[in-house]
């Protein structure tokens, strides 16, 4: 049975291929390739991988996603497309499901949102909800470092404090929109913000996410 995180792996494999090797992302500084690397090396290096959180590591991390960015983009692109092996904890049903979705959603909007013609994809209600969840759960930690209070809402009301403080500002748009604004896409979220000016100012230019 396909899960959400199966169906955005495959989708983001396919979309990596098509954009080629030196695609722009959202992501400052890669390109398509070095999207790619992060991807590998974050399911098959779990002795470098830790430096995408833990700072002593990062030096590490640049180092081996190098290695990586250095092979053939079809075999970078295989190896995303075939998943973890068996041995990884990602190679886990519920850590792939846990871990994933919202990974590969976000990398796929990276790719596709860098290019001048990009249009919002229809997500299926189930689909939308399921990264809702993922974002009540998360909005803590992508809202830690908001100078500003922060409140995501849905149209259908449903809210999820990402900061709490005063001034607030309320960030509005469907569970995508609203996933892409926490984890630091701001720019590129299609979402409606009301507050105080400077505020909405400086939640534009905060540093969310991970």
């Amino acid at each position: 049975m396909s899960t959400h995180a199966k169906r955005e792996r495959l989708l983001l494999a396919d979309l990596l291929e098509s954009a080629g090797p030196e695609a722009p992302t959202l992501c400052e500084g890669w390109k398509t390739r070095d999207l790619a690397a992060h991807l590998v090396v974050r399911e098959r290096r779990a002795d470098a991988a830790g430096g995408i959180i833990i700072k002593p590591l990062e030096a590490r991390l640049e180092r081996v996603q190098a290695e990586f960015a250095a092979k053939p983009y079809e075999e970078l692109i295989q190896l995303i497309r075939t998943g973890p092996p068996r041995m990884s904890p990602f190679s886990l049903k519920q850590i792939d499901e846990a871990s994933n979705t919202v990974e590969f959603f976000t990398h796929t909007e990276d790719v596709r949102r860098a290019q001048p013609d990009w249009t919002p994809r229809e997500l299926d209600p189930v689909f939308a909800d399921a990264l809702w969840k993922r974002l009540e759960m998360a909005a803590r930690i992508y809202g830690r470092r908001c100078p500003v209070g922060l409140v995501l809402r849905r149209p259908n009301g449903q809210t999820a404090v990402a900061r709490k403080g005063t001034p607030v500002v309320t960030v509005t748009g469907d569970p995508a929109e609203l996933l892409l604004f926490a984890t630091g896409r701001q720019e590129a979220a299609r979402v409606e913000l009301d507050g105080d000016k400077e505020a909405i100012a400086k939640v534009s230019e905060a540093k969310l996410g991970l």
